[in-house]
Parts: structure tokens; C-alpha cells; sequence
């Protein structure tokens, strides 16, 4: 049925540019390659729980480079990984470990409210030990490589866009189940089996919810392609987590260097957050950036965030360039906020993603 409803999703198997930037990701899809977080289950970690925080980073910045070792000789068949046997510990439980750790004093996210989750305490996010599933099914309105998507929706978010499109899921105003890390488990492999090219984590935002996905991974036994659909607005510790679980890094880039970013999404340091965490997502895994064009942000925003992706992440990186802004929420209180945007303004930001350079950005 999908295909009727996205041809262009069907198409983009056959796209040079799209498999060329997220070749790794094609073959995991397809079942060419294994997800990363299988692979991470198969590297053998040595701590205990007796460990310091900081013996456990220790651990964790020497592992990554025996991972992406593990991972270029498994897909290049050097290493096949049903001959590796399951540690007793892996990669993927150090990760596990130390986002427990980071529930005590939370910093999962940039604005590092530091509260004890385990404890009952709620940060900005609102967000606590259980995770909270609004809802989750194939998506078809996702870029065509991912399409369809097996989106799972969490509730809360980090940041506070007045505009948001989601703002019943980000701000807690749907109803909700709180999920084991089995049941979320069963709900991936479910997703897969249906026909879903992916697990997309969104919502609100998955970043608070980091802890539970590590450990809802641990408890599936299928191959999957991991999408990590988020704001951006998360911690280089939370960064380095993500590396070596994380397949496909969807990652919104919303303003550019000025206040836009406190003035609407009371995000402090957006720019170098965001910035620092597509560097990275860059190096260790695969990249779509979505670059949602708001009205009369051409170029304070816009402009500068095209121009950054060529020069810092490369001519044929995968970019969608969004023309679907409308007003929600709270959009009323931002006078600039109040449209749509015009067909003029919509040319505009074409013409600046061709003249930044951009080879492979879609609209």
C-alpha cells in the first residue's frame, strides 16, 4: 500500500545521491549489514557497578574505536557476527550503566537541570523513569528513504518551541502508557516485522528518554536501523552515548547564531550545541538534517545553517530543506510567526541551499 501512497520512497532505492550518504543504513535496512546496536552487543565491556562514573567514561572513549573496528569488519564480512559470542557484559550495557548513572543527576540534555530522576524529581522536560509512549505506527510522512517509518512517540521534550507542531506530545497533554523495556522491545520488532524500514525515536524528544531505549534495545533480537529524530539540543555526553547505537541521525537544525533560538524555544546555545552535535553524529554515523524554513528567518537562520552544513559536513549531505511551517500552538505570541510562509520565501531558501553549494538536499 505504501507504495501507492510514496512512489518517490520506492524511487529513492534507485537515488545515487541518497544511497551514496547513507549507504550503511540502505544495507542494514535491507539486511546487508547489522544495526549498530547488535553490533554493540557482541563488544565485550569489563566494569562492575562498584566502578567510578569516571572509570566507566574511561572505558566507554577506548570502546568506540574497538567498535568501529567490530563494525567495519563485520560489513566487510571479516568478522561474521553469529560466529561472536554474547559477553557478559557489552558495549551496549557500559552505555546502559552509565545513562543510569546520569538519571541521578540529569544532563541528558543541554540545559543540564542536574535533578535525581531516580528519585521522583522532574526536570524541564518533565520526564522520569518510565518511559512515556504516545503512541507509535508506520509512519508515511517521513523523508522517502525512510519511509515507512516505525515512529514511536514519547512524551516530553527539551526545548519549548511556541511553534511546535507536536506541542500536545511535548508538553505532556496526551494521554500516555509507560512502557517496560520488554514491552518497548516487542513494540520494535512488531514495527519491523510489519514492514517499517526503521525505528524512528521521536516525539517530543527522545533525548530524556536515553536510559529506556538503551535498555529496551537490549531485549531485541531483530535487525533494525535505529533513527534518532531529534531537536539537536542534547549533551556531548548524551552525544557520545548515542555513538555506536544510533544508525541514522535525523537531526533538526533550527536557528542560526542570533537569539532566534531562546527568543522561540528557550534554547540558550543552540548554535554550539547544534553545531558540536552534527560534527559528530557526522563521524559516527549517517546524517539527514532537516532545516524547517520559518517565516522572516531566511536569513538570520536559514541562510547560515545551509552554509554551515556544506562547509563543515560536505556538499552531498543528505538535507531537507521544509517548507511545511505552519502556526501551532502558541506561534500567535511571535508576531513573525503568525503565516505561512510565501512562495517567494520558499524560492529563497532554494536558491541559498544551490548557492551554499548543496548537492543533495530535497524540499
Amino acid at each position: 500500500m505504501w507504495r501507492f501512497l510514496r512512489p518517490d520512497a520506492e524511487a529513492v532505492l534507485y537515488d545515487k545521491k541518497a544511497r551514496t550518504s547513507l549507504a550503511r543504513y540502505f544495507n542494514v535496512m535491507q539486511n546487508v549489514n547489522i544495526a549498530k546496536f547488535q553490533l554493540a552487543k557482541k563488544l565485550p565491556a569489563e566494569f562492575s557497578a562498584a566502578d567510578s562514573t569516571e572509570t566507566l567514561w574511561k572505558l566507554h572513549d577506548e570502546l568506540i574505536t574497538a567498535y568501529y573496528e567490530l563494525e567495519k569488519q563485520a560489513d566487510l564480512r571479516l568478522k561474521l557476527v553469529e560466529d561472536l559470542r554474547t559477553p557478559q557484559k557489552s558495549f551496549l550495557d557500559l552505555k546502559i550503566e552509565i545513562a543510569r548513572r546520569i538519571l541521578g543527576n540529569c544532563h541528558f540534555c543541554a540545559r543540564r537541570c542536574e535533578v535525581n530522576r531516580l528519585e521522583g524529581k522532574l526536570g524541564f522536560c518533565k520526564c522520569g523513569t518510565q518511559i512515556a509512549v504516545s503512541s507509535f505506527f508506520a509512519h508515511m510522512g517521513e523523508e522517502p528513504e525512510l519511509v515507512p517509518s516505525g515512529t514511536i512517540f514519547t512524551l516530553g521534550c527539551t526545548m519549548r518551541c511556541l511553534h511546535c507542531q507536536n506541542w500536545t506530545i511535548s508538553q505532556w497533554m496526551e494521554t500516555c502508557e509507560c512502557y517496560t523495556p520488554e514491552k518497548l522491545a516487542e513494540v520494535i520488532e512488531r514495527l519491523r516485522k510489519e514492514g517499517c524500514r526503521n525505528v524512528n525515536l521521536v516525539g517530543g524528544e527522545p533525548t530524556p528518554w536515553l536510559q529506556q531505549w538503551l535498555e529496551a534495545f537490549r531485549h531485541v533480537e531483530i535487525n533494525i536501523p535505529v533513527v534518532w529524530n531529534s531537536n539537536s539540543y542534547y549533551s556531548g555526553e548524551t552525544a557520545k552515548l548515542l555513538a555506536g547505537f544510533v544508525d541514522v541521525y535525523l537531526l533538526d537544525f533550527k536557528y542560526g547564531k542570533g537569539s532566534c533560538a531562546e527568543r522561540i524555544s528557550e534554547a540558550p546555545g543552540y548554535w554550539k550545541t547544534c553545531t558540536r552535535n552534527h560534527l559528530y553524529a557526522g563521524k559516527y554515523g549517517e546524517l539527514i538534517i532537516r532545516v524547517l524554513v520559518l517565516p522572516e528567518h531566511l536569513k538570520c537562520c536559514t541562510k547560515p545553517i545551509l552554509e554551515w552544513i556544506a562547509e563543515n559536513l560536505g556538499e552531498n549531505t543528505r538535507t531537507n530543506v521544509m517548507f511545511q511551517y505552519r502556526p501551532e500552538w502558541r506561534a500567535y505570541e511571535v508576531q513573525e510567526l503568525q503565516r505561512r510562509l510565501t512562495r517567494k520565501e520558499m524560492e529563497e531558501a532554494i536558491t541559498y541551499a544551490k548557492q551554499a553549494g548543496l548537492k543533495n538536499f530535497i524540499t
